[in-house]
């Protein structure tokens, strides 16, 4: 079965706090609620922060934008002219309505992409009428990694540790290829250790970025190495730690990994940042990327409201434009044992603000990126094989599973070895075997990666779960598993 496909609002036109065209735009079928609206207070004298999408990619248009931005007393920190996304720093309550207005019918639409002002301020280089200032932070819910860990440091090999890779069949797979070299993966998440034994001579130093400038692209070690947070640094290990007699071994120790850092020291992926990271997998021809976050501050982005359809806009047309150019995605389902095909309410969003919003929501509520069209939605499962407790399901929503329960795997301390849990860790295991597959089949399309990373998944029958609604489907295609527990071995035999 081919993927699913996901309605999102791609033909929206959105302008100031009005939605036209709604309907067709939103995704929510007639007899659903609308989703609850959540209002983003961006006061004069606060530097916040907008996506611009234009109504075609188009140079001319994106130039309009551009001019708008600094007429309205704004700067414009980023342009991506290949999707018609403008990000910009406003000091504007209206910021949205009047930019709108001054941009020749050039501006699809304009939404806030956080609910707190732009801690990291504007860029360097960027200048700002306001100055280089933080802007006025309010207090934010800190975001931890999606994944918590032990740390267990150890100099001794642990291969036979790795009870995951046996699962999917990664040593069988190594009989045929370990990876090219000629294939990388990029790591979406929050920097790979540059030091670490295991992963040294795996990072693509080249193509590695940092993107959590504001969503600005910044290059060189210090931008994209970790400061806060080693949960880059295990998913890393899991797709290509190298074969060195050393620690552990990942699923395509003979491919490249570029270190693309989309997390900020606060622990938050805004959709800028994500934009860049997406961009930037295309432009520097990244073969894969690896996805274990949601996109901030709102777990489910609405494409019925007019402030979050915005960037859920922006972020959609990244991935497709990196698809477009070879590159395949994998990302986490998400850790709050939601059925993503029935969705209701939510009560963790946005999760920068002082209190999120208990809301309604409905089908047109993506968790982005891993609900957009194009990227591999990867469940976890444990040591058992069953769906781990805190793992997202849902039928027609899981395209494969894959370990993410107590993963051992790299971490930064003591440059050492750890146990995380989370779909977060089931997510690169995929990103791996894609990896393995393309460096298998170099010709093959992204489209034709995930048909087939789906057709020769291992069939499993529903099991139970100590936490979450009952698995529906057949063992071809369930709530749980989606088509099945991903094989590494059948993916390059």
């Amino acid at each position: 079965m081919g993927p699913r496909t996901v309605r999102l609002a791609a033909t929206a036109a959105i302008l100031g706090l009005g939605v036209i065209g709604a309907q067709s735009a939103t995704g929510a079928t007639q007899d659903e609620p609308t989703s609850t609206p959540v209002p983003i207070s961006t006061p004069d004298g606060q530097v916040s922060s907008y996506v611009i999408n234009t109504k075609t990619a188009n140079p001319g248009q994106v130039r309009k934008a551009e001019q708008a931005v600094t007429a309205t007393g704004g700067v414009v920190v980023q342009s991506w002219p290949q999707i018609g996304v403008v990000v910009a720093h406003s000091t504007m309550a209206d910021f949205r309505t009047a930019v709108a207005a001054k941009a020749n019918n050039a501006i699809e639409s304009v939404g806030p992409t956080r609910s707190v002002a732009v801690s990291e301020g504007t860029p360097d280089g960027v200048q700002a009428p306001w100055g280089p200032g933080k802007g006025q932070l309010r207090p934010a819910t800190k975001k931890r990694d999606i994944s918590e860990g032990t740390a267990a440091t150890t100099t001794d090999p642990r291969e036979g540790d790795q009870w995951d890779m046996q699962m999917i069949n990664v040593p069988q797979a190594h009989t045929i290829t370990t990876g090219s070299p000629d294939v990388t993966v990029g790591v979406l998440d929050s920097g790979i250790d540059p030091d670490h034994p295991d992963l040294v001579n795996q990072i693509d130093r080249a193509k590695s970025v940092g993107c959590t400038d504001a969503g600005r692209p910044v290059t060189g070690q210090d931008a994209w190495a970790p400061t806060t947070s080693d949960h880059g640094t295990h998913v890393a290990g899991t797709i290509g730690a190298e074969r060195n007699g050393v620690g552990i071994v990942g699923i395509a120790p003979g491919a490249k990994m570029a270190s693309v850092k989309v997390v900020n020291d606060d622990g938050f992926i805004y959709p800028e940042y994500a934009v860049c990271g997406f961009m930037e997998a295309g432009l520097k021809g990244m073969d894969v990327t690896n996805n274990s976050y949601y996109v901030d501050p709102f777990e489910f982005w609405c494409g019925d409201q007019p402030e979050q359809a915005p960037a859920l806009e922006a972020v959609r047309r990244a991935v497709e434009w990196s698809t477009a150019q070879g590159t395949v995605h994998a990302a986490a389902a998400g850790n709050s044992a939601y059925d993503l095909s029935d969705k209701t309410t939510n009560a963790s969003s946005p999760n920068d603000a002082e209190v999120p919003t208990d809301r309604v929501i409905n089908s047109s509520c993506k968790d982005i990126p891993t609900e957009l069209d194009g990227v591999v939605t990867v469940s976890s499962i444990d040591r058992a094989g069953k769906l781990s407790s805190f793992s997202n399901r849902g039928l027609g929503s899981i395209d494969v599973a894959a370990p993410g329960s107590s993963i051992l795997s790299t971490i930064v301390r003591d440059n050492g070895y750890g146990t995380k849990s989370g779909t977060s860790m089931a997510s690169p295991h995929v990103a791996g075997v894609l990896a393995l597959m393309k460096s298998a089949h170099p010709t093959w399309s992204p489209d034709r990666m995930i048909s087939e990373l789906r057709a020769q998944a291992t069939d499993t029958p529903c099991s139970t779960t100590t936490r979450g609604a009952e698995c529906v489907g057949t063992p071809q295609e369930n709530s749980y598993y989606g088509d099945g527990i991903v094989d590494a071995y059948a993916a390059v035999r």
